[in-house]
């Protein structure tokens, strides 16, 4: 039996974060109340924005979609980090890591298309209000959803597939909490330097459009809102777009943090701390920020909170 079969048919070790016993126990403690914490927030935003009539508008579906996708984002690796702390061997299938190692990529590229959409509809909000109910009806923003699910899903499948075929002659060992790509390629004993540049240029067919366009709809969201005359007015069309503004900036920094920098030893210590920031913290903190920051979040969650009845 070679090599490759013999990986395949055993299961992988996932090292985790730590293997001190009083570290592993501090740390599930914590992630355990940022899991929780990211999950009750996520649907607290969509039940609200569900049941309040005040809150169905394009800006709010969106962001009840992004929440939806932080919910089954961190859900994709959290779980499983959590069970690696309790236990001395944190085992995963050939399949299960695959799995992960696609929907991880599946739901990224998706997170993508989605802040790219939300930015498209703050523009549509904030250079062209006159239009904004035409250009951002519920087809408009439902098609947009779909869209960007429908990338993400198709975006990974391919170089899954094919990094999924390739011969593995290392340990089964893998130094990460979850399945990560650049791990799983290092148990490979072929050359790896065509599957590198393929992953590359297949997430850069998402990330860089993505990026560009929402760049591009904040240029000219900043440059209309230099054009308002009254300070009121510029703060008041910037407070429209800077919750969303501040999650793009967490989310497009940690994964340039995270991919766009040089591979070496020293610095791959620190991909666990940075993939911790974004599959377990910023799905945290995208629900805080639009409820905190948001006017109108607030104002309904105080309305709900305190049993005062809600305007038609």
């Amino acid at each position: 039996m070679g090599p490759d079969n013999l990986t395949k048919n055993q299961d992988f070790i996932l090292i985790g974060l730590s293997s001190d016993p009083k570290t592993k126990i501090a740390l599930f403690v914590l992630f355990s109340l940022v899991y929780t914490t990211s999950i009750t927030g996520n649907m607290i935003l969509i039940i609200t924005t569900q049941l309040v009539k005040e809150l169905h508008t394009p800006m709010y579906r969106f962001i009840c979609n992004l929440s939806l996708l932080d919910i089954t984002f961190t859900s994709v690796t959290v779980p499983k980090m959590l069970i690696g702390l309790l236990l001395d061997h944190n085992y995963i299938s050939y399949v299960g890591c695959f799995a992960q190692l696609y929907f991880f990529h599946f739901l990224a590229c998706t997170e993508f298309v989605s802040l790219t959409a939300m930015s498209y509809d703050r523009y549509v909000a904030i250079c062209k209000p006159l239009h904004y109910t035409t250009l951002m009806n519920k087809k408009v923003c439902l098609l947009l959803a779909a869209t960007s699910w429908a990338v993400g899903f198709l975006d990974p499948l391919a170089h899954t597939v094919v990094i999924s075929q390739l011969p593995l002659c290392k340990p089964g060992i893998l130094d990460h909490f979850y399945c990560d790509l650049s791990v799983v390629l290092n148990l490979s004993c072929v050359d790896k330097f065509f599957i590198e540049i393929m992953t590359y240029v297949v997430g850069s067919v998402v990330a860089l459009p993505a990026f560009l366009l929402t760049l591009t709809s904040y240029i000219f969201i900043i440059s209309s809102i230099f054009k308002i005359s009254s300070s009121a007015g510029r703060h008041k069309a910037f407070s429209t777009c800077a919750s969303h503004l501040t999650v793009v900036i967490l989310f497009y920094g940690s994964v340039l943090i995270m991919h766009m920098r040089p591979s070496s030893q020293n610095l791959r210590a620190q991909d666990k701390p940075l993939s911790v920031l974004y599959t377990a913290i910023i799905p945290m903190l995208n629900p805080l920020i639009y409820s905190l920051r948001n006017k109108d979040v607030k104002k309904v969650l105080l309305k709900l909170t305190t049993g005062k009845r809600l305007s038609k």
